[in-house]
């Protein structure tokens, strides 16, 4: 590898920390695989310091929080809160699906005791995939509460409110009530609405909705750089950092600053500098991966080598992790 095609994570953009996997909903596009089934393990304060000091060392000194579902541990959210204020870095937004909400009065208690710590902003996700196992109730008694703790929403995404409204707000809504409601394009037309990744669990959602491309189309992408993007990074609670949007792909904290060392990255290495031909040639010769003829991009590509690595071939390399990820996608 020349040093021209090297990796190094040394200038942080704009991003967030994960806070946990673990989540009420598995919702159907969740780039993360988050879903109740996760263990329980939410961000220590310890862990939540180092990340916001390389963060702030790294020319990044604000980002927000997710998950998962933040509000799942509450304790330990004010927790994450408190650490940033300490480690000053602002916290832009904390994002919600509204699980957690009873009743109003509840709710505003929870959220004028976390604005102490530096709350000022909720991003609170509205859509037919979290519709599916929050009820829209929730959602409005959450904007309700914001209100009257003077949080500010940010509306994720505001577009669906209509239609999350017409239908019945105590209940969950599956996709196909949508498509019923709404046009058996509903799904399809999506990600025209929403700046939906088609990463993570979107892929196996949209395989079937999408027309898929010949797998020597595909080959014909060469080197990844995407890997090497900060304007929306994430870390997660064990303190790997996750590079480009690429979920399932982690470096570890201490690792960032300086040039990634191919032998301790062989994968994200390869995809950034060679593309997704090489790693399929890797994944043939090395472990017998046989591909299909046809994927829904080199995302889907490269998924299915890395799942095939994982759960057929019981490999746990650390940079292919969190390994739940790819049980629970």
């Amino acid at each position: 590898m020349t040093a021209m095609e090297s990796l190094t994570i040394d200038d942080l953009a704009s991003g967030g920390i994960i806070t946990n996997y673990y989540c009420s909903s598995k919702c159907a596009h969740c780039l993360y695989a988050s879903s109740p089934q996760w263990e329980k393990r939410y961000m220590n304060p310890a862990s939540a310091a180092r990340i916001f000091r390389t963060i702030r060392s790294l020319g990044c000194d604000a980002v927000h929080i997710g998950g998962g579902e933040p509000f799942l541990n509450i304790p330990a959210l004010e927790e994450i809160l408190k650490t940033a204020h300490e480690e000053k870095v602002a916290i832009e937004y904390v994002e919600t699906n509204s699980s957690w909400f009873h009743d109003e009065e509840s709710a505003t208690r929870t959220l004028l005791a976390l604005k102490k710590h530096g709350l000022t902003t909720l991003l609170i996700s509205i859509s037919p995939f979290h519709n599916e196992y929050i009820p829209f109730r929730k959602v409005r008694g959450v904007i309700g509460a914001c209100e009257r703790a003077d949080i500010m929403v940010f509306p994720w995404t505001r577009d669906f409110y209509k239609d999350l409204s017409a239908l019945d707000d105590d209940k969950v809504h599956s996709l196909s009530e949508y498509a019923a409601k709404f046009g058996k394009n509903y799904l399809r037309d999506i990600p025209v609405r929403y700046p939906l990744n088609l990463r993570g669990r979107a892929i196996e959602t949209y395989r079937t909705v999408f027309t898929l491309k010949p797998l020597a189309e595909i080959l014909e992408n060469r080197g990844c750089r995407e890997l090497a993007s900060t304007s929306h990074f994430h870390i997660d609670l064990f303190e790997r950092y996750i590079p480009g949007l690429c979920s399932g792909f982690t470096i570890a904290l201490d690792d960032l600053d300086e040039e990634l060392d191919f032998r301790e990255y062989p994968i994200i290495t390869m995809m950034h500098t060679d593309g997704i031909g090489a790693f399929l040639d890797y994944a043939k010769r090395e472990y017998g991966f046989i591909p299909e003829e046809a994927y829904l991009s080199k995302c889907h590509l490269c998924l299915a080598i890395r799942k095939f690595m994982v759960l057929e071939k019981n490999l746990r390399p650390a940079e292919l992790s969190p390994h739940d990820y790819y049980r629970f996608l």
